[in-house]
């Protein structure tokens, strides 16, 4: 593998040609001091991260870590999946603040400055928590739509919200408020979606007045209101009945922001193009995606491809290609990149069209090839079999932290793939190792490792815990298990947080409306469908 010192990697973001520049830390690690350009690629989840970010093998590739040669081992991980021009940046993060350049903290940072950008370039408004309040309590002919994906919706709202993810906002909108005298709050749990969503009604021409909640349910609560637990109420299902004003917004908009629109042949030419990546991102709502997407797509819904590109993109450079079955959604994303920087975004109309095949399951990493039934898994019948026998069999869960302290097997313990040692004291004396993940394919892919650690047999939960749950049997929380100072393998968000929570979410908002003056110290970035850096 190469080496890049700092200088030569600044002149590379500018340079015009493609370029990924994957951190091979843990995300929460990550967040503590990062390059703006970097993405997250843990090497704990490589092999997900790899397919979802790197479509084309032969990019130039960077590989950066704090200097405890993460960054070296990701970069021979990857020459051996076949990346033919592979890089470690040397000396790191360190090496990089050394040379003068600046570092961020956080996750999603451009998605989150370009949500500063556009609040002040657009000028967009916003109410504050007590206004709201007491607009709803005098019964305002307002609508609040909350712009976040279903389940931080259910885990929290405003009081009489709606769930309007980001994405479909300007494709639903007209629907659920047709009165143009009601307005409309679009809110999030802090600011970028909020601003965004605010922001896209306006842009798409929306006749209502549309205000941002400033500070979302971060500034609610900090105000001294509760929010609303466990509500359900969303958008009604199917298209939209205004769908051709929609649309018309969407398509101004787009052109506007210099979004190409192609037709579904055309995508084919693109995707052949040895010499340019290509992301090919299905922007409608998930269950419309597996329901039925195309072959390859990845689904990558709109709001959230805004909050947090470097999720589905992660190569500076890169051609984008959007698709919906409305015209609508793939638009208002593409705009939005636009806005962003990306220099070649494409919406692609007829790529759901009937009589195109499609598919129902999204491409992932490999699972290890460890179907049920392969010798080395076990499934869930069989798990609890043993500990009615009274087998020390002792399961580990490769859980996201968050995610294991909601639900786990019974008795689990969790571990981090790249930090299975720690667990061999656990290990020790076990009758019978089972690991686990989600769905089974992170455990598949991590059994030898956890093997190499104890030896007593070690399988894999065929189908993970998803499928102990389905087998009807129930999962454990554990709430404070592991502690936030353990949850390195996450940025923790403020609710997140067992203690502190209050102070975590000033920290956090301040943090996001700080975010403008370390860009402008960086140099590197412009947002702005006509202010292309070089290679953006």
């Amino acid at each position: 593998m190469n080496s890049i010192d700092p200088v030569a990697l600044r002149r590379w973001i500018g340079d015009g040609k493609e370029l990924a520049i994957l951190d091979a830390r843990e995300e929460g690690e990550f967040g503590t001091a990062h390059l703006f350009w970097a993405v997250p690629c843990p090497l704990s989840r490589r092999e997900a991260r790899a397919a979802a970010l790197l479509p084309r093998r032969s990019v130039r590739i960077v590989c950066v870590d704090d200097g405890r040669g993460l960054a070296e081992r990701l970069a021979h991980w990857l020459e051996g999946i076949g990346c033919t021009d592979v890089s470690v940046l040397a000396g790191g993060i360190a090496a990089w603040r050394r040379a003068g350049f600046e570092l961020f903290s956080g996750v999603n940072v451009p998605s989150k400055a370009f949500g500063e950008w556009v609040e002040h370039h657009y000028g967009t408004e916003s109410i504050d928590a007590p206004e709201l309040k007491a607009w709803l309590d005098g019964g305002a002919n307002v609508v609040v739509l909350d712009s976040r994906p279903f389940d931080e919706f259910v885990r929290m709202s405003i009081p009489t919200g709606i769930n309007v993810p980001g994405g479909e906002l300007v494709y639903r909108a007209g629907d659920i408020a047709p009165d143009p005298a009601t307005t409309i709050v679009v809110n999030c749990a802090g600011r970028t979606r909020s601003i965004l969503g605010a922001e896209s009604l306006r842009r798409a021409g929306l006749a209502n007045r549309v205000l941002a909640l400033r500070n979302g349910t971060m500034g609610w609560e900090l105000a001294g209101f509760a929010c609303a637990r466990g509500r359900t109420v969303r958008y009604a299902e199917g298209r939209p009945g205004r769908v051709a004003a929609a649309r018309a917004g969407a398509r101004s908009f787009a052109a506007a922001s210099g979004v190409r629109e192609i037709a579904a042949a055309a995508l084919g030419r693109l995707a052949a193009d040895p010499d340019r990546t290509l992301y090919v991102l299905d922007v409608r709502d998930p269950d419309e995606y597996q329901a039925g997407h195309r072959p390859g797509s990845r689904s990558a819904p709109g709001g959230q491809l805004i909050q947090a590109t470097d999720r589905w993109i992660g190569v500076r450079g890169a051609r984008i290609a959007l698709l919906d079955d409305d015209g609508v959604r793939a638009r208002m994303s593409g705009a939005w990149l636009r806005q962003m920087g990306f220099a070649e975004v494409y919406a692609v109309d007829g790529a759901l069209a009937e009589g195109q095949p499609l598919a129902s399951a999204e491409p992932s990493a490999a699972d290890g090839g460890m179907a049920a039934g392969h010798e080395d898994t076990i499934d869930a019948a069989s798990l609890a079999g043993l500990r009615d026998e009274g087998v020390r069999a002792v399961v580990v869960d490769l859980a996201r932290s968050i995610d294991f302290r909601e639900g786990h097997v019974p008795g689990a313990v969790w571990g981090m793939r790249t930090r299975l040692e720690l667990l061999r004291p656990t290990l020790a004396g076990a009758e019978q190792v089972v690991v686990t993940s989600p769905d089974g394919a992170l455990a598949a892919l991590a059994r030898d490792e956890a093997a190499s650690l104890t030896t007593a047999p070690v399988r894999v939960l065929a189908g993970g815990t998803a499928a102990w749950q389905a087998s009807g049997r129930a999962l454990q929380a554990t709430p404070g298990n592991p502690p936030d100072d353990a949850c390195i393998d996450v940025m923790l968000r403020p609710y997140d947080r067992i203690s502190g929570v209050e102070q975590a979410m000033q920290t956090y908002l301040t943090w996001e409306i700080d975010l403008p003056r370390a860009i402008a110290r960086d140099g590197t970035v412009r947002f702005g469908a006509g202010a292309h850096v070089a290679g953006a």
